[in-house]
């Protein structure tokens, strides 16, 4: 099996304070509109009165999600990307040339994720690269430094799922089998199995 390096997120701990997100942002010069890691709710249910002031839950729930590029082991980016833009790396990080880039945005279209995002003020496409430069001094992604609840790892994918179990997705995202995500998910108690959904992907960074 060629090296793979993946994502770990435990979001029974994830707290959705952003610090990955905004370490993310601040690590890579990103402007505001351009999240390579976006952190939002999931969730469903509503409050019943009950009279006198009092409500009760009905079916409520939700949890948080940090998510970022999948690195995906058949990344659907890389096989729409007509300029030849869009590779996986040895290590298995899927990264843009954007040298070849032609802007065209069927990454972004092909992704179930939502990673691939168009730089208005540079005309091509953009996407978490996993902090390589760190990456070759040893170092962790920088979301992953700045994750004060340590909600999130990195590492060769085989050795997340030794640590961590096998579970590779979770609501609201597509089942694996879609795209092999390199990610390992320790679910929140709340958690729904892709496919069987009850809720709505709340609090987007957009709505803020």
């Amino acid at each position: 099996m060629a090296k793979q390096l993946g994502f770990y997120f435990n979001s029974a701990a994830c707290s959705a304070c952003k610090a990955c997100q905004v370490a993310c942002q601040d690590k890579n010069d990103l402007p505001a509109d351009i999240t390579w890691r976006r952190v939002f709710t999931y969730g469903a249910g509503s409050w019943v009165p009950q009279g006198n002031g009092v409500l009760a839950p009905n079916g409520l729930f939700a949890y948080a999600v940090s998510t970022a590029c999948m690195h995906c082991q058949d990344a659907p980016c890389v096989e729409v990307c007509p300029a030849g833009a869009m590779s996986k790396n040895a290590d298995g990080v899927v990264l843009i040339d954007a040298d070849k880039c032609i802007g065209c945005r069927y990454c972004e279209w092909a992704c179930p994720y939502g990673a691939p995002q168009f730089r208005e003020d540079l005309g091509v496409m953009s996407k978490c690269t996993a902090c390589e430069d760190l990456l070759a001094q040893g170092q962790k992604p920088a979301c992953v430094d700045a994750c004060v609840m340590r909600a999130l790892d990195f590492g060769d994918l085989g050795e997340l799922r030794a640590k961590y179990g096998g579970v590779d997705t979770l609501e609201p995202f597509p089942a694996a089998s879609y795209t092999q995500p390199a990610v390992v998910i320790t679910p929140h108690p709340a958690a729904q199995l892709s496919g069987t959904g009850t809720g709505t992907i709340l609090m987007l960074e957009e709505e803020l």
